[in-house]
């Protein structure tokens, strides 16, 4: 019998290295969502609580709002960027993560808010989704009424997503804090709802200088689309690290359909976000909430370029340049003889034997005794300087000053 392969991740046979394999994407799904299931029929069974994932007796389908998401997490050999992004970027997905027809959306446009009322009120706005879209307000709203944290909070827990226009997404941050934006779950989503810019014979005119580009609403049917658009893809949230996390499907989808999402995702990612892209991955995993991350791809390189990797002296120079950073500076008598320290063994336990330096005694005297006489001499000139500069007085005025006081003591006898 031949022996089984304990590979982790299994890469394609022909062609690049640097690519997905569609059978280990497959084969990773079956195992995550077999586990997820199992775990949760276990749990349901030890509980009370009802299970949120369909079973073989359930007939209608299962909200993908409540059923358990699962992630792809992608690690870089470098941080993906060097700053915090607080806009999420978008990629389009096979299948929709945002199907269900009892998610709520909050809608925030530009000014005026009435415009964008009236046209998802309106008969050219397809009604399925106007009926989720449950609020419509725009930014100078939000900077009025939604600036208290409790009214903040409010707004974040009466709404499943926040949709925002492009144009003034990036002063959301501002209004909205933390609120919104510690977590990633809830962050407004970009979606470009304005009116396309005028073109003439194909080309996009330029604004004029000195006028700012005040475009108003599109069209009910586009705005539509762009907003179906929006939800049908997944979210990509950067920050300066190592990992990145993607929502791609939910437990009660089935295999195929969880890994044509995967594929999907992991293509976009890597070729429009990641540095030096397929060389600059490390490794792409599946997971659930409380579940193993599973492998679907390990680089075989830890390393971007030989350059980043030093050898042992090059290494052996930084730590010993940076050996004494953060410690207390240590006494004179001390210094120079950290590298001479000995350890040696007493009683069964480590201790430190620093040799001190040679004192010289009779330097040490003569250095002390020029000192005091430089001090001595400074304060015998000092004294003098003051001695000097008190002002003496004349004979004369000491003569008058003897006989007014000769008068006095005459007038108080008598």
């Amino acid at each position: 019998m031949a022996p089984t392969s304990t590979a982790l991740t299994t890469k394609v046979e022909s062609g690049s290295p640097y690519q997905l394999s569609s059978e280990q994407t497959l084969k990773a799904s079956k195992a995550l969502l077999a586990h997820i299931k199992s775990t949760s029929t276990e749990s349901s069974k030890s509980s009370a609580k009802q299970s949120l994932l369909p079973t073989d007796e359930d007939e209608e389908e299962t909200d993908d709002s409540l059923s358990t998401p699962i992630w792809l997490t992608l690690t870089t050999k470098k941080h993906i960027v060097d700053a915090k992004r607080l806009k999420p970027s978008r990629i389009p997905l096979p299948h929709s993560l945002n199907t269900s027809s009892s998610t709520t959306i909050c809608l925030i446009t530009a000014s005026p808010q009435r415009t964008y009322k009236d046209i998802v009120s309106s008969p050219g706005f397809p009604s399925e989704l106007a009926a989720r879209i449950t609020k419509v307000t725009d930014i100078e709203k939000i900077g009025k009424k939604w600036t208290q944290y409790e009214a903040q909070r409010k707004l974040l827990a009466e709404h499943d997503i926040f949709l925002a226009d492009d144009r003034i997404i990036v002063s959301l941050p501002k209004l909205l804090g933390k609120t919104f934006y510690k977590t990633t779950t809830k962050r407004p989503i970009p979606v470009d709802i304005s009116a396309p810019a005028q073109r003439v014979d194909g080309k996009r005119q330029a604004k004029e200088k000195g006028k700012k580009a005040n475009r108003g609403a599109a069209e009910p049917a586009h705005i539509a689309a762009q907003i179906e658009k929006a939800l049908s893809c997944a979210l990509v949230h950067l920050s300066p690290s190592t990992n990145t996390s993607i929502k791609v499907g939910y437990a009660s989808w089935s295999p195929e359909k969880l890994a044509e999402n995967i594929e999907a995702v992991t293509k976009e990612l890597v070729e429009r976000f990641v540095p030096k892209k397929w060389r600059g991955v490390r490794s792409l995993h599946i997971k659930g909430p409380e579940t193993a991350a599973l492998p679907i791809w390990l680089a075989e390189e830890l390393w971007v370029d030989e350059g980043d990797v030093l050898d042992d002296e090059a290494a052996k120079v930084i730590k010993e340049k940076y050996a004494n950073v953060g410690r207390k500076r240590k006494s004179k008598a001390l210094e120079g003889v950290a590298d001479e320290a000995e350890e040696v063994v007493k009683d069964g336990k480590k201790a430190k034997k620093q040799k001190l330096l040679e004192s010289n005694d009779d330097k040490l005297d003569a250095e002390i005794a020029a000192r005091k006489a430089t001090l001595k001499k400074q304060k015998e000139d000092a004294a003098k300087d003051v001695v000097d500069e008190v002002p003496k007085a004349s004979k004369v005025v000491v003569e008058k000053v003897k006989v007014v006081k000769k008068k006095k003591s005459k007038g108080v006898l008598a």
